[in-house]
C-alpha cells in the first residue's frame, strides 16, 4: 500500500451507521452492479454523451445552456474539496469499502489521482446535467422527474459504493442546484456570453495556486476547450442540428470515437510516470490535453456534419 493518504478527517457519527448499513444491503455482485450504473449517470462519459447529443444533434442552445452549466460545476467541485481536505470514508472506517474507486487504474489510497471527498463531485455534476435539462424544459413534467430523481439516485450510489459520505452527496446537490440558480441567471443578464465567459475562467484559474489533485485539472481544461470552441464555432463553422436519427446516432458515436482517440493519442509522447505523477507539469498536460479534445469535439468536429441537413424546427 502506498502512504498517499492526508488530508481531514470530519463526520457526523450517524453517516458511518448508514453507509454501512448501505454496504451491508447491497452486499452482492448484482447489488454492486445496479449501484455502479447508477453512478455511472454522473461520470464524465456520460455527461459528454448527454451534452454532445444535445449540441450537436437535438438543439445547439439547449445544449450551450447546459453546457455553460455543467463545466462550471465540472471546476468548481474540485475547487472546493481542495480547501476542504475530507479523507473518503474508506480511508478511516475500516467496516466502509470502496467498491468502486473514482480512479480504477490508481491505488485506492492516492488523494491525487482518487481527489477528496467533500463535495461529492459525481451529485454536483448529476445536479447541474439533469437539473439544466429540467430547468430549461420546465414544462416538460418527465424531465423535471428525471431532473430530480436521477441526481437522487447518483447521490445515493456514491454512498452505498463506499466513496462519499451522506452530507458529501448532499453538499454536492446544494452545489449543483446552486451552479443552475447563479449561471443561469448570469447567462440571461450578460448579453457579452465571450466576457462572461472570460470572467469565469479567470475566477476559476485561482485553483491552479492550490488544487493538488486532477479532477480540477480536468474540469478546467474541459473549460477552456469549451469557451474558446464556442466563439470558434459560431463564426467559421456554424452547423446545424438534424431531426434525422441515424445521422443523430452517428455524430453522438462519432464525438465519442474522437474523444477517446484524441483521449490516447495526446498521452503517447508522455510516460506514464509522468502523466500519473502528483506534479505541475502532469497537471498542465492534463488541462491542455482535455482543452484540445474538447475544443476539437466543439468546435472542430461539426466541420464533418452534413452542412445541408434541415434545422430542427
Amino acid at each position: 500500500m502506498l502512504t498517499m493518504v492526508s488530508g481531514n478527517t470530519f463526520y457526523f457519527a450517524w453517516e458511518v451507521t448508514v453507509q454501512e448499513w448501505l454496504q451491508h444491503v447491497i452486499a452482492s455482485d448484482v447489488g454492486i452492479k445496479i449501484a455502479s450504473l447508477m453512478t455511472m449517470l454522473g461520470e464524465e462519459i456520460i455527461l459528454i454523451a448527454v451534452l454532445g447529443f444535445l449540441y450537436w444533434s437535438y438543439d445547439k442552445e439547449f445544449g450551450r445552456y447546459v453546457g455553460n452549466n455543467i463545466l462550471v460545476a465540472l471546476v468548481v467541485t474540485p475547487m472546493l474539496k481542495n480547501v476542504f481536505f475530507r479523507r473518503r470514508p474508506y480511508f478511516d472506517h475500516q467496516d466502509i469499502q470502496i467498491l468502486k474507486p473514482v480512479d480504477s487504474s490508481a491505488d485506492i489510497y492516492d488523494i491525487s489521482a482518487q481527489g477528496y471527498s467533500f463535495p461529492s463531485g459525481h451529485s454536483t455534476n448529476s445536479a447541474a446535467l439533469y437539473g439544466s435539462i429540467a430547468a430549461y424544459r420546465k414544462k416538460n413534467k418527465a424531465l423535471c422527474v428525471i431532473g430530480i430523481l436521477v441526481p437522487f439516485f447518483v447521490g445515493v450510489s456514491r454512498v452505498m459504493l463506499g466513496a462519499h459520505y451522506v452530507t458529501d452527496v448532499l453538499a454536492g446537490w446544494l452545489v449543483g442546484l446552486c451552479t443552475i440558480v447563479v449561471f443561469s441567471n448570469l447567462q440571461k443578464h450578460v448579453k457579452n456570453e465571450n466576457l462572461l465567459h472570460l470572467i469565469v475562467a479567470l475566477l476559476c484559474l485561482t485553483g491552479f495556486f492550490y488544487c493538488k489533485t486532477t479532477d480540477y485539472y480536468t474540469g478546467y481544461g474541459m473549460m477552456l476547450g469549451y469557451y474558446l470552441a464556442v466563439p470558434f464555432e459560431k463564426r467559421f463553422v456554424i452547423f446545424k442540428t438534424t431531426d434525422n436519427l441515424v445521422k443523430r446516432i452517428l455524430r453522438v458515436i462519432g464525438g465519442g470515437a474522437i474523444y477517446f482517440g484524441l483521449n490516447t493519442l495526446l498521452k503517447l509522447p508522455f510516460s506514464e510516470e509522468l502523466l500519473s505523477s502528483p506534479t505541475t507539469p502532469a497537471f498542465l498536460l492534463r488541462t491542455v490535453r482535455y482543452a484540445l479534445i474538447v475544443f476539437v469535439l466543439i468546435g472542430v468536429y461539426p466541420l464533418l456534419f452534413d452542412r445541408f441537413s434541415k434545422p430542427r424546427k
